[in-house]
């Protein structure tokens, strides 16, 4: 596609949200359009959290940087709105943030996430505001011996269970490693294979790494979970556990003025288009997009950022999204890397003890990984002063 003729003025681009997939899509637009593009973004968290997933965080594993989207902002050259988004008003190409505000917008994306809620009552759910904390309480409890008997369900919807793998694991290495004997794990999962998401290949090789940590698998198991008791195949096997943890459900923005299904997630087209809301684009979690993992989300804001660009005059050829899905789990050990083609891929996948891409961080950000990589360095360097860190080039390997 040739590029068009450049614009007389910067092209208006309003971004709703504050999260991966919105910082990836500024960066993106950043490298590609430079001064043809003003960008606004629209976020109510005060702070962007880079961070796995709470699994690692009773294991004194995780890591947790804070950045404040104020000075990110200003990084980028961006001008931040900190409020969240209420409604679009598509005929007027404006957005109505909660405060009543109104930004108005030449080319819209909304990167505004998804909504996690528990998929059971009586469970520990990943993600929640007291996970960490029942967390760590399991562990202690392992560690007393008041628990022996721990259930991990992954229920009927998830897309993403990567994190609860990664919590199993540790969790059972973590008991051996203190000499503790004589608890039952199980792993129960819709799932034919662990993480069959990355293929046949690497769902045996995860296969494989459940076994000698004492986990027994359960798959292609739709699961109801009562108090201490998973249910399996219709309530006619059960697992009685002391404890169970369970991955959220989630649903999406609802956002008014914005076509959604009935799940709240916006429909988008191959170029990540809004249907029916013109010089709009969605991106991440938000959208109907079935795997909701925060790689992907930046490989759909790079596409987006690329059509956004190239409509500006940049000498940019687009690429619609053609989703590869990367992994890092985390073992308390060595760490696994997956990866996987989603679009026409071979079945296999590939895991690796050794990076599959770089910088090897956990969410593959083609803009977003270097830049947050570059920004720590300086950070180190300056004793954790704020300093002016600009992108460069896009991640290598990634494509």
């Amino acid at each position: 596609m040739p590029s068009r003729a450049p614009r007389a003025r910067p092209l208006a681009v309003v971004v709703a949200g504050g999260g991966v997939a919105a910082l990836e899509l500024v960066l993106a637009l950043n490298h590609l359009a430079a001064d043809r593009v003003g960008v606004t973004m629209v976020a109510p968290e005060g702070d962007f959290t880079y961070r796995p997933p709470s699994t690692a965080t009773p294991f004194a594993l995780g890591y947790e940087e804070r950045y404040a989207l104020s000075r990110l902002a200003d990084d980028l050259g961006t001008r931040l709105v900190p409020e969240a988004l209420a409604r679009v008003a598509p005929e007027r190409h404006e957005i109505v943030t909660t405060s009543g505000g109104i930004v108005p917008y030449e080319t819209l994306v909304l990167a505004v996430g998804a909504r996690p809620y528990p998929a059971f009552q009586h469970a520990i759910t990943l993600g929640g505001e007291d996970t960490t904390e029942a967390l760590t309480t399991l562990v202690s409890d392992l560690e007393r011996g008041d628990v022996r008997r721990v259930a991990f369900v992954v229920p009927d919807g998830a897309s993403w269970t990567l994190p609860l793998y990664e919590l199993a694991i540790m969790t059972a290495r973590h008991g051996w490693a203190i000499g503790i004997d004589g608890t039952q794990y199980w792993f129960v999962t819709p799932e034919p294979e662990p993480l069959a998401i990355f293929g046949a290949g690497a769902g045996q090789a995860v296969h494989e790494m459940l076994e000698p940590e004492g986990i027994t698998f359960i798959g292609s198991a739709r699961a109801e979970v009562r108090t201490g008791t998973v249910l399996l195949d219709r309530r006619q096997e059960r697992i009685e556990a002391e404890r169970i943890v369970c991955l959220p459900l989630l649903e999406g923005p609802r956002t008014p003025g914005v076509p959604t299904d009935i799940a709240g997630f916006i429909p988008v087209d191959a170029d990540g288009g809004v249907s029916g809301v013109p010089d709009a684009y969605a991106v991440g979690d938000a959208t109907t997009f079935p795997v909701k993992q925060g790689g992907l989300a930046c490989q759909q804001a790079d596409a987006v950022a690329e059509l956004i660009a190239a409509a500006t005059g940049a000498p940019v050829q687009p690429t619609r999204f053609r989703p590869v899905l990367r992994g890092k789990l985390m073992t308390g050990g060595r760490d696994r890397f997956l990866h996987h083609g989603l679009a026409g891929a071979p079945a296999a996948g590939k895991v690796s003890q050794q990076p599959l891409w770089w910088p090897p961080t956990k969410i593959a950000g083609r803009y977003l990984a270097p830049y947050l990589l570059g920004r720590d360095a300086l950070l180190d360097e300056t004793s954790r002063s704020e300093p002016h860190v600009t992108i460069e080039a896009p991640l290598d390997g990634l494509h």
